[in-house]
């Protein structure tokens, strides 16, 4: 009897123990209250299911309209719905670029927080859901034409730009919203206007939107080594047509004419969000993602924003979209700062260069130092002339990924064009909050064994 009853209490006590060292009992307080934003469609939906929630968005909408900001919050009626809305999806809604609704979601996502802020900001949050995707997953899908792991001499000899028009053509969906961007771009309307750039812009947003990453990038952020190659890169949004212009606009008049319009404003705010150069990270980038960089720099092409090369350098190249600063009279710093974030972005210049050579970087705190690989050989191939057409078979240069080259265990070497691995970051980030979990922080689970080992050998000395 006494036997049963010190197993009755043993596994009592294994359950206690086992439910302490669970997951659930691990999450902190921070934990608490935060919800995964959902699409700002759905959260319209939600909110208009129920009926305290609906009244006050039509009440806060109210508020905003032909109102500023310290005269709406004066108003408790608006404060009102304002405290109602905090608490609804609806606040912490965000957008999927190229989703279905993406104008009805920019509206309704601009429609609460364009009345918040404090005058004209100068960086506003974007209102899509944040990236995720790195480099190394455009990688695993296409094969990069760069000078990486190829024969320095056929390397030299290939035009990347033109390899990657071949790819595209070899695409069906690719091939065929490509041709119709070109074909729409280069139609001249009379002689005194060269073309239709409204029906370009639309063309260029098709494109860049339902083509994957893997093809546009290619075209986009391809790297040369001479003028022949980097001309084609900057003709790649036929600029005559897109982003060129008889006259430069003010870059302040030109971001005040983008803000007016829900797609582009949403477009410049994602690029400041992903792009603003970050002095506190390796590559100057936020979260060191290139990746969501150059997805945000894609996404204003085809909008009045829309950015290119300026010239056909090769090397020393500049991106800007197609304004300066004169006349900005008292402004100028503010305009001459916009500029800045497109002509000397550290972080855009990063991006752009390390998909051109076909690298990316993953942090990890336990490898301070990193060390550079040499990518493995592949087999020579005659190199493609610059002056081949679009429709002729595709080189194999193929960039490799960290991944391979570490899987090798290829030693480092002196080589100028070096290619940086890292291990991947071993922490934790909730979407939508600012805050990092290590796995190893926090309190540390119990150990059962340990506790019961214990309590068995005092029970079996007093049950004998």
């Amino acid at each position: 009897m006494i036997l049963a009853n010190v197993f009755c209490l043993l596994f009592f006590l294994d359950e206690t123990l086992r439910s302490l060292a669970s997951p659930s009992s691990l999450q902190g307080p921070e934990l608490h209250g935060w919800r995964p934003p959902v699409d700002c469609v759905r959260a319209n939906e939600l909110c208009a299911a129920e009926s305290n929630c609906s009244s006050r968005y039509r009440t806060l909408r109210q508020c905003l309209a032909g109102r500023d900001r310290n005269t709406m919050l004066a108003n408790k009626e608006c404060q009102a719905a304002l405290e109602v809305l905090q608490e609804s999806p609806l606040y912490d809604c965000r957008c999927k670029r190229g989703m279905k609704r993406e104008l009805q979601c920019l509206q309704i996502y601009w429609s609460i927080h364009l009345g918040l802020t404090e005058g004209e900001e100068f960086y506003e949050a974007s209102p899509y859901e944040p990236v995720t995707s790195r480099l190394s997953d455009i990688f695993r899908l296409a094969s990069i034409f760069s000078g990486t792991g190829a024969d320095p001499v056929a390397s030299a000899k290939s035009n990347h730009c033109l390899d990657a028009a071949k790819a595209c053509n070899l695409n069906d969906n690719c091939k065929k919203l490509r041709s119709s961007y070109i074909s729409i771009c280069n139609r001249e309307i009379s002689p005194a206007e060269r073309c239709n750039r409204r029906k370009c812009h639309k063309a260029l947003r098709q494109f860049f939107d339902r083509v994957p990453g893997e093809y546009t990038y290619r075209m986009l952020f391809c790297s040369c080594r001479d003028r022949a190659c980097a001309e084609r890169r900057r003709q790649t949004i036929l600029p005559s047509c897109s982003y060129e212009d008889k006259e430069k606009p003010n870059c302040l008049d030109l971001r005040g004419v983008c803000r007016t319009d829900h797609l582009c404003r949403s477009r410049l705010a994602d690029f400041h969000a992903n792009c603003r150069a970050s002095y506190q990270t390796l590559t100057s980038c936020p979260a060191d993602n290139y990746q969501a960089c150059l997805g945000s720099y894609a996404g204003m092409i085809g909008f009045d924003m829309t950015p290119n090369y300026v010239d056909s350098n090769p090397t020393g190249f500049v991106v800007s979209p197609w304004c300066s600063c004169r006349g900005s009279g008292n402004m100028e710093e503010e305009c001459e700062k916009f500029l800045r974030d497109f002509t000397e972005n550290p972080c855009l210049r990063n991006a752009i260069q390390a998909f051109g050579n076909g690298t990316d970087v993953n942090l990890s705190p336990k490898s301070p130092s990193f060390q550079a690989t040499q990518a493995p050989r592949v087999e020579k191939t005659p190199s493609l002339p610059d002056d081949l057409s679009d429709s002729t078979s595709l080189g194999t240069s193929v960039i490799t990924t960290c991944t391979s080259v570490q899987e090798q265990g290829l030693k480092p070497n002196n080589s100028k064009e070096l290619s940086m691995c890292f291990t991947e970051l071993t922490t934790n980030i909730i979407p939508g909050s600012n805050k990092v979990i290590k796995p190893n922080s926090g309190p540390r689970r119990a150990r059962p064994s340990a506790a019961l080992t214990a309590v068995s050998f005092l029970m079996l000395k007093l049950a004998l």
